[in-house]
């Protein structure tokens, strides 16, 4: 049976707490930066996996604002915060659902994209929703993940914690963190084309991947 973690997000204080330091989180627009550049010119459908308050769905939608755009998350203030901050645009499409869980049927997408969401399910739901994933993704699709990882030793942790000015007995017991390396060898196991960390920052990395063009 597949472990669920200990997922913190379902409370609303945790929420909150994020979103007080989500803007202060250090190079966090390089990395959304680099990873829009990676979306393909065409995009008519978008699925931003762990969307919250809708930050990087806004993104999507102010750079391909021709692509509908699926936001997907399980947090009943984010669900609430997607709600008001999309009320009036007809792009976005709101699912409440844990990626703890198997995606339910979505349809097919052009890009998908996350931002520091994945780390929070356990290591083999990771490669399971990658999976998934990689069957979501129309030939030529990509997948953008701008995610949270681990270090390589535990004194580049600690450094990285001082940075955002967290003291290790504070971080989120939600939080499973992996090192970029087996993601990326799971993304070509899967079938996934051009994979490589194409940004990162400490613990913070862009992990991208294509999917094969249709032949012919």
């Amino acid at each position: 049976m597949t472990a669920i973690s200990p997922n913190r997000w379902s409370s609303a204080d945790h929420a909150l707490q994020y979103l007080a330091r989500a803007d202060g989180i250090p190079h966090r627009t390089e990395g959304e930066r680099a990873l829009l550049e990676w979306l393909p010119v065409r995009v008519d459908r978008c699925l931003d996996l762990g969307s919250g308050d809708g930050r990087l769905a806004a993104l999507v939608n102010s750079v391909r604002p021709a692509a509908q755009v699926v936001a997907l998350d399980f947090s009943a203030l984010m669900l609430e915060r997607l709600r008001e901050r999309f009320a009036d645009d007809c792009s976005i499409t709101i699912v409440n659902h844990s990626l703890d869980h198997p995606l339910p049927v979505l349809g097919e997408f052009d890009a998908v994209v996350s931002s520091f969401a994945i780390h929070h399910v356990s290591h083999e739901r990771k490669r399971a929703l990658y999976a998934e994933l990689r069957n979501l993704l129309a030939p030529g699709g990509v997948f953008c993940n701008l995610e949270h990882v681990a270090s390589p030793t535990p004194a580049l942790h600690a450094r990285f914690l001082s940075e955002l000015g967290i003291r290790t007995e504070d971080e989120d017991a939600s939080n499973q963190l992996l090192d970029v390396e087996t993601q990326l060898i799971w993304l070509r196991e899967l079938g996934f084309e051009d994979v490589d960390c194409t940004w990162k920052w400490m613990e913070l990395a862009l992990l991208v991947g294509r999917t094969p063009n249709r032949a012919g």
